[in-house]
């Protein structure tokens, strides 16, 4: 079902529309209730410091009303970083929004995490279809925050774009992986490894998104969604409803928005991460979104001077790892079946699509690192290095007819090449 939706095809929401969106679909659906809001990070485009208030101000006959940021495996945000995020300073924090809670999601502490169900081997066998493989798990316990049993509705609020593991993002995927325990987000991240970035990102049917919203009919607690259709830090759109029926028309709305098509692919491509993502663990999203429009032998640099770590949670497997194509880990699964699998799903995810032979990785398309990082990392996670001091920048744009193609905000915008007739 559908509360209220606003969309513009060629343009952006104005401020009233957005208020009037917002409070046609959500007035008097939590009337002395205790609500939960899930929100993302900073690593996603969207203007939550205007949000907030409008979502507080609409609810403001709810019992309580929280926000917890849903990280999955991102690190956990500070006070202060908190603040900034929600658009508030400590003194507002202190008066005026005093009595809701700000919470960070913690997907490594097992005393917040509650069970809610278990798939078992033939339930996971029939979600993942074709992209089933004995490297996936025989049993996933379905953990969540427990906080979330504890509310009497949840309310997502978040943007929808073309996404590398579940295919879009968005809608439940705020609950796994995004306030679930490590079993759903290394088996969700490896199913997603198994059908490749080329064969997901994208599309909206994905066996990825099929588990995420099997695990989501295991919550009992009442689920609303606010889908934003995000240009910029600008909505373009909102949709409000049941949280599969309005990330269904989100989704459908961000392939208008989110993905550009071109008839060639090009050779090269220098693809610029924003400083929201601060680690490569989220600046590769600028590997993800060009792959598929770049031609095979092609080279997609990740230009990201502002970057000086690969992983703030989980640099230490990568390291050991590196980075490689699925193939390359399936051939020698003895050997690698100890790493998370949400690590062994990045790797690949960054490495790109590829086949081995006679024992030697050929992957697609070339991945070269500009950032802090040094060259002898660069080399020891198997990833091609350049200085970002001696990039110029200038001379990649509008090159598009050489083949070469400069995108300036990396990470949101998929870019597909046309399907051959």
């Amino acid at each position: 079902m559908i509360y209220s939706q606003a969309y513009s095809s060629d343009g952006l929401l104005d401020k009233q529309i957005i208020h009037e969106t917002l409070t046609r679909g959500l007035t008097g659906k939590f009337s002395g209730q205790k609500v939960l809001v899930l929100v993302p990070d900073h690593t996603r485009s969207m203007p939550m410091a205007g949000l907030f208030p409008i979502i507080v101000e609409i609810l403001h006959n709810a019992r309580q009303l929280d926000f917890m940021v849903a990280l999955g495996t991102h690190p956990p945000l500070s006070q202060e970083h908190l603040l900034q995020i929600f658009g508030i300073t400590f003194e507002e924090r202190a008066k005026r929004f005093s009595k809701i809670g700000l919470f960070n999601h913690t997907w490594d502490d097992p005393s917040s995490l509650t069970t809610i169900g278990v798939m078992e081997q033939d339930e996971i066998k029939m979600l993942a279809g074709d992209s089933w493989h004995p490297s996936l798990p025989n049993r996933i316990d379905i953990r969540i925050n427990k906080l979330a049993l504890e509310y009497d509705a949840i309310l997502t609020l978040g943007p929808t774009f073309p996404h590398e593991v579940a295919g879009f993002s968005g809608g439940a995927k705020y609950l796994f992986p995004g306030i679930s325990g490590p079993e759903m987000i290394n088996a969700t991240h490896w199913l997603g490894a198994l059908a490749g970035v080329v064969g997901t990102i994208g599309i909206k049917d994905t066996p990825v998104r099929a588990m995420i919203h099997a695990a989501a009919q295991r919550v009992k607690t009442p689920l609303i969604l606010a889908a934003l259709i995000v240009d910029g830090y600008d909505l373009a759109g909102i949709v409000v409803g049941d949280v599969i029926e309005a990330w269904s028309q989100a989704a459908d709305l961000s392939s208008q928005r989110h993905i550009r098509w071109v008839e060639t692919p090009y050779r090269r491509v220098l693809s610029c991460a924003p400083t929201m993502y601060d680690e490569l663990w989220t600046a590769a999203k600028a590997m993800y979104k060009l792959e598929p429009a770049v031609a095979a032998g092609g080279e997609v640099i990740i230009y990201a001077p502002h970057l000086d770590v690969v992983s703030h949670t989980h640099g230490k497997y990568i390291y050991e790892v590196g980075y490689h194509i699925l193939p390359y880990f399936l051939q020698d699964w003895e050997r690698y079946k100890h790493i998370p699998l949400g690590v062994l799903a990045h790797s690949t995810h960054v490495r790109g699509s590829g086949v081995m032979e006679n024992g030697l990785e050929k992957p697609n398309v070339r991945v070269t690192l500009a950032s802090k990082i040094t060259a002898e990392d660069c080399a020891r996670l198997n990833l091609g290095y350049l200085d970002p001091a001696e990039i110029d920048v200038e001379s990649w744009k509008n090159r598009e007819d050489d083949g070469i193609l400069y995108v300036a905000k990396a990470g949101e915008i998929l870019y597909r090449k046309f399907p051959s007739l």
